[in-house]
């Protein structure tokens, strides 16, 4: 079943701050359960040669095809990479080992907590990258409609997450509204108890009104937990999803290829 992603008697959706590449076009359920997939398969890899060789083919498909101007990608990246070299050298200033390399008062580098270091630093960056591109190519509307056709989840979860996530921006933007008629009115300062007091009233009593129009709303169009249901979003599968599917496979496998051809450590187990 061929399938984009198109609006029933239009034409394809497309937003003008990123550009489409295959990845946004894969279905979201598939994308989703193999990623999972991957997540699983780097939580119990111990192999530190697989593991850089595996973030570096998901860096290439970070930076290369989730679309995204290349300051951006820079800066989304950029803090899981803070994240990744503290991991790892907090590991190896400090961790337990026999073969010791370098000892300095309390830093005590040893060949066992070095392979360590980077063992975790790869780890935490593979999953890094691997949320990294999911949620740069996944719209959240695509995945619910996803989730309720292929997955089968119950459209009162999908829709209640849906509206709930939809819900963050909403309020993001409120606080800030409070946020400058406090200063406005000279109201800002004061402790952080009577703070919490001034944003918390007007955002809570905001929340609970439009948290009431969304039920009526979706009362007054009949929602219900039907199983015929009709669907404003048709999302199928296509080739799209083999392609991924293969692509992350084949990372896999040529990964553990080159570690065992070409090895950067002379270790295979860091347990």
């Amino acid at each position: 079943m061929s399938r984009s992603y198109r609006k029933k008697g239009e034409g394809a959706v497309r937003l003008d701050s990123y550009r489409e590449t295959w990845l946004h076009r894969t279905n979201p359920s598939v994308k989703l359960l193999v990623m999972i997939g991957v997540f699983f398969v780097v939580l119990f890899l111990h192999n530190p040669n697989v593991l850089i060789n595996l973030s570096v083919g998901l860096l290439l498909l970070f930076f290369l095809y989730t679309g995204y101007p290349m300051k951006y990608l820079v800066l989304f990246f950029l803090p899981f990479f803070v994240i990744f070299v503290s991991t790892a050298s907090s590991m190896t200033f400090f961790g337990q080992g026999t073969t010791t390399w370098v000892r300095w008062g309390l830093v005590h580098i040893t060949k066992e907590s070095f392979f360590r270091g980077m063992h975790l630093g790869f780890r935490a960056l593979s999953f890094a990258l691997l949320g990294l591109i999911f949620s740069l190519t996944t719209r959240p509307v695509y995945l619910f409609y996803s989730l309720m056709q292929q997955l089968k989840v119950k459209p009162k979860y999908a829709y209640s997450f849906l509206a709930g996530v939809r819900l963050i921006p909403m309020m993001i933007e409120e606080f800030q509204t409070v946020q400058n008629a406090l200063k406005v009115r000279g109201a800002d300062g004061g402790g952080i108890v009577n703070k919490m007091k001034r944003y918390a009233v007007p955002l809570l009593s905001q929340s609970i009104r439009r948290a009431q129009r969304i039920a009526v709303a979706m009362e007054a169009k009949r929602f219900s937990d039907a199983k015929n249901r009709t669907f404003y979003y048709q999302i199928g599968v296509s080739r799209y999803d083999v392609i991924f599917f293969v692509w992350m496979i084949g990372l896999i496998g040529l990964s553990y290829y080159m570690a065992t051809v070409f090895p950067y450590f002379p270790v295979t187990d860091v347990r």
